[in-house]
């Protein structure tokens, strides 16, 4: 059974991960714990022939071999994480896609539960067929490529007994020679059956008829993808190299990281531990890797963490049936909704849940940003050159068309001089382009008639300019 720890880790807390390593069924140690004790075990046995059984002169020897084998396990000569990195996210990517190419009916038990008509026996019939008809394709591609399946159902005879298929169908499955999977027969069935409810008037037009043969052909199409992954399987060297570079790469780690005598002065080799904490971790790290690798190359297996077979084929059966048979036409009294009445209404909250209904809703990223007044005067440069041309000059005279800001929010903050606005709509902001009946060759002025108004407008430009220059800078 797959093994699922979704609900504990649902929230992040203070070793939330941790709980998790306590846990033997689908855990690493429940995979690589054999092979550790074998790499330990045959670590104890040079350990004890080189520390017991040699002689002196032998025992320079084993140095000098176990020396030159420590040189390639410290260096790069064997790429094991290059080679095991890329092989398991090949494996992992597999492994989804096999997932996701599963044949579920939900699909198409919607499209025959709305599209196939009938009350009576015949109509119950024909919609109870075909659901069966594409149960039975997948439950023939799981039997080929899954051994859970296969032990489930070992002949055809048993999926017979299930009540997948009738005997009259076993016949007619039997008679049709092909030296190639038939795994595809029932769905061909499927076809003709939905031909004939189309004859009958089960199915009322030719657009229904062609929803349901879209539907089938999806539903196909999951089932050849499957059989085609049991069969082009990742590249057998691929598979023999990672296994090489990682068995030998610790092969090697069995006499170079051995503990040698202190007392002769090699390198790395000042305390005599016994025991090779590190190397044991790294042979955890890189063989548990490649076991994963190994884990999701088939999940099809009987593994704690493949997938679960023979439970989606009963539930595949199951739904499809309720939804063609039991829930057909099979409809509650349409009466007003509880919120008929109520032009604004919102749902309730448990007091688990109260507390969100606290935070404002979500507008956007640029929602609250902020800006000063002065950058929200509408001017339009009349000069041809670029904007950063224009800046280089200092306070050059540029003919622009200006509209101060209108209304009482524009005014206000005019006569503050200070302060900011909130991100949003402004519409009393008007460009001059919306007034074709403007002067074209209007300056950077006010109306004529007020000079004093002249001198404080000449001063805004001037800090529009100046702030328009430094948002260039920044930008």
């Amino acid at each position: 059974m797959t093994v699922s720890y979704t609900l504990e880790v649902a929230n992040v807390r203070f070793g939330g991960f941790s709980k998790l390593l306590f846990r033997w069924r689908g855990s690493i140690y429940r995979l690589l714990y054999k092979d550790l004790l074998v790499f330990c075990g045959v670590y104890l046995f040079f350990s004890l022939f080189y520390r017991f059984m040699l002689t002196p002169r032998q025992q320079d020897l084993f140095e000098r071999i176990a020396l030159y084998c420590d040189q390639f396990t410290n260096t790069n000569f064997i790429p094991v994480l290059f080679v095991l990195g890329f092989y398991v996210t090949l494996a992992f990517n597999r492994w989804w896609g096999q997932y996701t190419s599963f044949p579920l009916p939900d699909n198409l038990m919607m499209v025959v539960s709305g599209n196939v008509h009938g009350a009576d026996e015949r109509g119950r019939l024909l919609r109870r067929t075909l659901m069966r008809y594409a149960n039975l394709s997948s439950v023939l591609i799981l039997r080929s490529i899954s051994t859970r399946v296969l032990k489930r159902f070992p002949t055809l005879e048993h999926i017979v007994e299930a009540g997948f298929m009738t005997t009259h169908e076993l016949e007619n499955f039997e008679s049709l020679h092909s030296d190639f999977n038939k795994y595809w027969m029932p769905l061909t069935w499927f076809s003709n059956l939905a031909s004939r409810a189309r004859e009958e008037g089960r199915v009322r037009d030719d657009i229904a008829l062609r929803l349901l043969m879209d539907e089938l052909n999806k539903y196909r199409a999951k089932c050849s993808l499957l059989f085609h992954y049991d069969w082009i399987s990742i590249p057998l060297v691929y598979t023999q190299v990672v296994t090489i570079a990682v068995y030998s790469f610790f092969a090697f780690c069995v006499i170079g990281r051995q503990f040698l005598n202190p007392e002769k002065g090699y390198k790395n080799h000042s305390v005599d531990m016994y025991v090779p904490v590190f190397t044991l971790l790294q042979f955890f790290f890189y063989t548990g890797w490649l076991k994963v690798g190994e884990l999701i190359i088939n999940p099809f297996g009987e593994d704690d963490d493949d997938f679960e077979t023979n439970q989606l084929i009963d539930r595949n059966i199951q739904v499809s049936m309720l939804a063609v048979d039991d829930m057909y036409q099979n409809l509650a009294p349409i009466v007003k909704d509880k919120h008929w009445a109520q032009r604004h209404f919102s749902i309730p909250y448990t007091l688990s849940t109260a507390a969100e209904t606290l935070k404002p809703a979500f507008k956007g990223s640029t929602f609250d940003m902020r800006l000063t007044y002065i950058l929200l005067y509408i001017f339009k440069s009349r000069n041809k050159a670029k904007p950063q041309q224009n800046l280089s000059l200092k306070y050059a005279p540029v003919k622009k068309q200006y509209l101060p800001l209108k209304g009482s929010l524009g005014d206000g903050l005019l006569q503050r001089g200070k302060g900011i606005l909130r991100g949003g709509s402004l519409p009393s902001l008007i460009d001059i382009s919306s007034h074709p009946n403007a002067e074209e060759d209007v300056d950077a002025v006010p109306p004529a008639g007020d000079i004093g108004a002249a001198s404080s407008r000449e001063q805004e430009m001037t800090l529009i300019k100046v702030a328009v220059e430094n948002n260039y800078k920044q930008i």
